[in-house]
């Protein structure tokens, strides 16, 4: 058996033998590969627990501001849906000083700054977690500073290996093995006892020659939005052990936040959970002690300053903004209604004070202010407004030596920028640029680079590049692929390369395909990437520019599953790591991981799985680790920039990695893998020191010089430069004293150092010409007869170029004489941008001349109200000229500029406007059916603006809109009908509404009352209402006449006064109209017979008794729509149409006179009350000689008013009440 066995085993080995040979022969072969779709299938993507590290300095809800802060939150489950894809802004090798509260994403919303914090911080930008059935939580940072940290890379970083990976793949699924001769790591595994259901973490490493470690665990319940319990540990011996601290901090006391000062990483702020108490513990020996102190605000962000370690901001849920000398300490509120992140600490060497504070404060709905204050005195007198006028809300950006706000006028936004602290100047793009949307991606090196979406792009921006005073911009690159994030901000693929100036790497949108591009001259020149030669297999790969070329996921998703990875470093100039593929456009399928080593200009695939790549010891040594959502206890490592890697274990028991966090540092040498055995087990913190694996220090012998060039071209950016760099072959440590060496030296200027200067095209040759749009002869405002300019000559040397010599003089602008020139191009507008203000409120206008001598150029405004100012030139202007309106109305503003050589004009139309109060329906109570009706609405004040009138009437469903006070209508149907105003003024809407009884026939007449009524009438619609009814009853008593015939109504104002209304029931008297005409005749002599013997009358109060009288005025004649009436009805009835024509003429008339309001003319047409048929009302004058004093007494009064707001004077005796109708 033993020999069978020894033969089979032989003639097995025989076999195995022969068909290697029968492989080696077969890749001999060498078959080529010419297309994606010829490679290996992608391997499964990780679905594993997540890790937030928390970079900012800024830090809002679910966020933690550390430089080497990570949150992490354990997966329930193994598998998870594919996440939804996000994507970043813009990317760089450093972190941002801003994190959002969700998320470690560089936002860069509308206008807000990206500006950058302690390079020692860094992001997991490839690690977030997952939220239950949801996605992750985190989106990308614009730049993180050091891949040290790494969870699940992203979905897209796949992962590409050499001929030896091959073999690993097989052994990392074997189970078991033998592990004898594997390479191992130094390692040791602590785990956090006691908190397997905590399922967030935040981490912060000290650095700095420190061996402490922070870590604090959470259970946040999703269900109930908040933590529910908390532990704090902390390691002195980097990692290898740690504390609890949980007595230390409060038995009770839950955290739910940790920050560290990013001036001084000793000193630690905890935060608890607002849900038990409201307190800060604060440490300043790297968390071995802490003292608590009560909060009486709520913290929703923090904002450290970027050199004072005590001086913190912070934002609380109220939108009040909090500062604090003292490390948190001590608080004093700054300001209150302050928008959300748009708020910044000054900078040294621009603003006048260390302590000033930049500041967005919002006014009203959509517009804000610009406000500067000092730290611990903002006072109104103190308050600084560096821009006279309104801002759009959530604009202000203030970053490096830029500001910049943004200003909408009739729905176009114009954007402002002010360099070094100077004056604010309109953004100018090219004329046809139209941008529907813009956001400011960087402001390094002194120029600003701006992403645009233009009006004919939906999903792709194009990238301008500015002057050093951010003034004028020229374009970049067009198309470049963006993304909205989570939380509505724009993510654009951008990427810049760190350790090498200029270098830029963008995905741009070309027929339908992504394809990315490099630029070596800050996007002067742009080119594909060429693919690798040949795959990990050996394969030569046929992929050549422009049909095939390479393409770079640029950004680093909430969720790792579907995202792409791209990591360079400031200490291994011309290394980067990316994840993509090739072919002609970038795809999410057949990803794999790449790496350059002569920054961009050849490519190697080093994985074609998902590996998340991290620099060890200055970037002279790689580490890789496999995403996967099985446990691993494997790590790759080279040293040799990805040519080979080998196989290491950092722990005996496989482990599902929830992310990996290095020392602060480029030198990092150690690291600690976070992880679990199973879901439900305690956090797994392993610490790896790699110093074991390097043998001895680095000397000169082990460096070696490195030749940056493009291609070829050895001068970019004006300068050739040489690095000193390891050499492939060295296995050694640089430690924390090496640093990057670089020696440059001087190259003659080309056109390639040159971009177009704003107003000018690049064609297909190369040459900058003049748009169609731009007249080179335009001269600058700041041009001044008597000194210099310079004259471009469509050419501008790229912002730090550095060349020298060459065809710099061909290029450059000529300085020459400044001309006279005529002014041309002037422009007004109001400060806030808008075409409206409020009546006594002060308007700033804001002039602006395109083309001419500001210096030697008068202005004249005339404001359009009799009142005008001239200036004898433009400077004296600049913070714009301020008036304030007595009246309402519209006015013609008109600016002139004008010197020796001619004058130019801009008109502007402003709308003045002041509050509506209140609005009354002038209406008959009473109307004949058929028969035209005018309504009218009487406004106060009277003149408010451009005012819209709405008017339902009736049951019509659709208004009638009207800019005229009044309409006519008629009433077809007898019964009561409703009628409804709505006025618009402004941002403002009033309504009112009235019932009219219609009817074919009535008889009315004028009620009058003893004086003494005159004496207890409070002029009140409650006392007319109850006083109606007792009349009501009175006249019914003393007539025996049927309520429902009578109809009464009460006048507001004094002398008392009232009319009543017969009315005739339908279904009582049939007949011809003669019979119903001596009805109502027989009913209304015995009113008035009741009323001439003084039978009605009512007693008001003891000893009070009232007597109500008929008027002595004409009785109103039968009124109804037929066409038979008796003669004396008819003269009649053009007695009273003719009188009406004459009010009406002088109703029209006065309407006409200058500075006159008329309210209102007539007895009908004011404000009354209305009862219905049957209790008399309140007095009216004794004589008809009384009623027309008293309608004269009110016209004059009316008359008496003044235009505006003002108030009505206190001697007119008139209601604005709705009249009431009582039954």
């Amino acid at each position: 058996m033993e020999r069978e066995m020894l033969f089979c085993s032989k003639w097995h080995g025989a076999l195995w033998c022969e068909m290697l040979m029968i492989f080696l022969i077969l890749q001999g072969a060498s078959p080529e590969i010419t297309c994606r779709s010829c490679q290996v299938g992608n391997v499964g993507y990780a679905r594993e627990l997540l890790l937030k590290f928390v970079t900012s300095e800024s830090v809002t809800a679910f966020k933690e501001v550390d430089g080497h802060s990570i949150e992490a939150e354990r997966s329930r489950a193994a598998s998870v849906g594919t996440p939804r894809l996000r994507r970043t802004s813009f990317t760089r090798e450093r972190a941002p000083d801003r994190t959002d509260a969700s998320n470690l994403t560089r936002n860069t919303k509308t206008l807000r700054s990206n500006d950058e914090v302690d390079e020692n911080l860094f992001s997991m930008g490839n690690i977030s977690r997952y939220h239950g059935s949801g996605g992750a939580h985190r989106t990308r940072g614009r730049r993180s500073t050091d891949d040290r940290s790494v969870g699940r890379p992203s979905p897209r970083s796949g992962t590409r290996v050499t001929r030896s990976e091959l073999r690993w793949n097989g052994e990392e699924r074997r189970a078991g093995g033998s592990r004898q001769d594997e390479l191992k790591l130094n390692s040791s595994t602590f785990a956090l006892t006691g908190d397997s259901s905590h399922n967030q973490a935040m981490v912060h490493w000290s650095g700095q020659n420190s061996s402490v470690i922070l870590m604090l665990t959470k259970l946040f319940d999703f269900n109930l939005n908040s933590v529910t319990e908390s532990s704090l540990w902390r390691s002195t011996d980097y990692g290898a052990t740690y504390q609890k601290l949980n007595d230390k901090v409060g038995a009770k006391t839950i955290l739910s936040y940790l920050y560290v000062s990013p001036n001084n990483k000793r000193k630690i702020m905890l935060l608890t959970d607002t849900e038990v108490e409201n307190s800060l513990l604060i440490s300043s020996d790297e968390g071995a002690t802490y003292q608590k102190y009560r909060l009486n605000f709520y913290i929703l962000s923090l904002l450290f300053h970027p050199e004072q370690e005590d001086w913190i901001l912070a934002y609380s849920h109220e939108q009040k903004l909090y500062s604090s000398v003292e490390f948190g300490r001590r608080w004093q509120m700054v300001h209150e209604r302050v928008t959300p992140n748009r708020f910044y600490w000054s900078k040294m060497g621009l603003d006048k004070e260390p302590g000033l504070i930049h500041l967005e404060t919002t006014i009203s709905e959509g517009q804000a202010l610009y406000v500067t204050c000092k730290l611990q005195n903002c006072t109104d007198a103190n308050k600084g407004k560096p821009f006279p006028g309104y801002i759009d809300h959530n604009s202000l950006v203030v970053q490096d030596e830029y500001v910049f706000v943004q200003v909408s006028t009739t729905g176009k936004p114009i954007y402002y920028v002010s360099a070094k602290r100077d004056v604010f100047t309109p953004m100018k793009l090219p004329k046809y640029t139209l941008p529907k949307d813009l956001h400011v991606i960087s402001t390094d090196e002194n120029r600003v680079v701006a992403a645009v979406q233009e009006w004919n792009q939906n999903e792709t921006y194009n990238l301008y590049v500015s002057d050093t005073s951010g003034v004028y911009y020229t374009l970049a690159l067009e198309n470049v692929v963006s993304s909205m994030g989570p939380e509505g901000n724009v993510m654009v693929d951008l990427y810049e390369v760190a350790g090498i100036k200029g270098m830029f790497l963008a995905n741009k949108k070309t027929d339908k395909q992504v394809k990315t591009h490099i630029t070596y001259n800050r996007g002067r020149d742009w080119r594909l990437l060429q693919a690798p030669n040949k795959d990990l297999r050996g394969n030569t790969i046929h992929c050549m520019p422009p049909y095939c070329s390479l393409h770079l996921h640029l950004h680093v998703s909430a969720n790792p599953y579907t995202s792409g990875n791209i990591a360079s470093r400031d200490s291994a100039p011309g290394i980067i790591v990316a994840s993509g593929s090739f072919g002609s456009e970038l795809t999410t399928s057949n990803v794999s991981v790449y790496i350059t080593s002569d920054a961009g200009n050849t490519w190697r695939q080093i994985f074609n799985e998902e590996y998340a790549v991290l620099y060890l010891d200055q970037g002279g040594a790689l580490v890789a680790i496999r995403h996967t959502p099985l446990p691993i206890r494997h790590l790759w490592l080279s040293f040799d920039e990805g040519r080979q890697w080998n196989k290491y274990s950092f722990t005996s028991t496989p482990l599902f990695v929830d992310g990996v966090l290095g020392e602060p540092g480029e030198e990092t040498l150690i690291m600690t893998i976070f992880g679990h055995v199973s879901h439900r087990s305690e956090w797994q913190l392993v610490k790896i020191d790699f110093r074991s694996i390097f043998n001895r220090r680095c000397t000169e012998a082990d460096y070696q010089t490195w030749h940056l060039h493009n291609q070829g071209e050895p001068c970019l950016m004006g300068v050739k430069r040489v690095y000193r760099k390891l050499k492939p072959t060295s296995r050694c440590v640089m430690g924390k004293l090496y640093s990057v060496s670089m020696s440059s030296g001087p190259c003659d200027c080309t056109e390639a150092d040159f971009e177009c200067d704003y107003g000018y095209d690049r064609r297909t040759d190369g040459k900058c010409t003049p748009a169609f749009w731009f007249h080179p002869s335009v001269m600058s405002r700041s041009c001044t007869t008597g000194m210099t300019f310079l004259n471009s000559t469509g050419y501008r040397k790229v912002v730090s170029n550095n060349c020298t010599d060459g065809v710099i003089v061909e290029y450059t602008a000529k300085r020459q004489q400044c001309p006279m020139q005529a002014p041309k191009g002037l422009h007004l507008v109001t400060g806030d941008g808008t075409l409206s203000a409020v009546l006594g409120t002060n308007v700033t206008f804001l002039i602006f001349l395109e083309q001419g001598d500001a210096a030697r150029t008068s202005i004249t405004l005339d404001f359009g109200d009799g009142h005008a100012l001239t200036y004898s030139n433009l400077s004296s202007i600049e913070y714009g000229i301020k008036h304030i309106y007595k009246n309402a109305g519209i006015y013609r503003v008109t600016a002139a500029g004008k010197n020796s050589l001619g004058t130019d004009t801009a008109i502007l139309y402003l709308h003045i406007t002041c509050q509506l109060e209140s609005i009354h329906l002038s209406a008959p109570f009473v109307a004949v059916k058929n028969k035209e009706v005018n309504l009218t609405a009487i406004l106060r004040p009277s003149l408010v603006g451009t005012v819209t009138y709405i008017w339902w009437i009736g049951n019509s469903t659709e208004p009638i809109i009207t800019l005229e006070a009044s309409v006519t209508c008629t009433f077809s149907q007898e019964g009561i009908s409703t009628v409804t105003v709505q006025v618009s003024a402004g941002d403002t809407i009033l309504q009112e509404q009235k019932a009219i009884s219609v009817h074919e026939y009535f008889q009315s007449h004028l009620l009058a009352f003893s004086s003494n009524l005159d004496d207890h009438n409070p002029d009140v619609s409650e006392w007319r209402r109850d006083v109606s009814r007792v009349i009501k009853n009175s006249l019914i008593q003393a007539t025996g006449v049927n309520g429902d015939h009578l109809l009464v109504t009460v006048l507001p104002g004094l002398p008392t006064t009232a009319e009543f209304f017969l009315l005739l029931d339908k279904q009582q008297i049939e007949g011809e109209y003669k019979k119903k005409s001596a009805y109502l005749n027989q009913l209304f002599e015995m009113m008035l017979s009741a009323l001439n013997q003084n039978l009605v009358q009512f007693t008001l109060r003891p000893g009070v008794q009232v007597t109500v009288y008929a008027a002595h005025l004409s009785a109103a004649p039968l009124v109804d729509s037929s066409g038979n009436h008796s003669t004396p009805a008819m003269l009649m009835l053009l007695s009273v149409v003719i009188v009406g024509l004459a009010v009406f003429v002088i109703y029209k008339f006065k309407r006409k006179i200058p500075g006159l309001n008329v309210y209102a003319q007539m007895q009908n047409e004011k404000e009354q009350e209305m009862i219905s048929p049957a209790n008399p009302t309140e007095a009216t004058p004794s004589s008809q000689r009384d009623v027309v004093h008293s309608l004269e007494t009110m016209d004059t009064a009316f008359n008496s008013r003044l235009i505006g707001c003002n108030k009505t004077h206190v001697h007119v005796q008139f209601s604005t009440e709705l009249p009431t109708y009582v039954v």
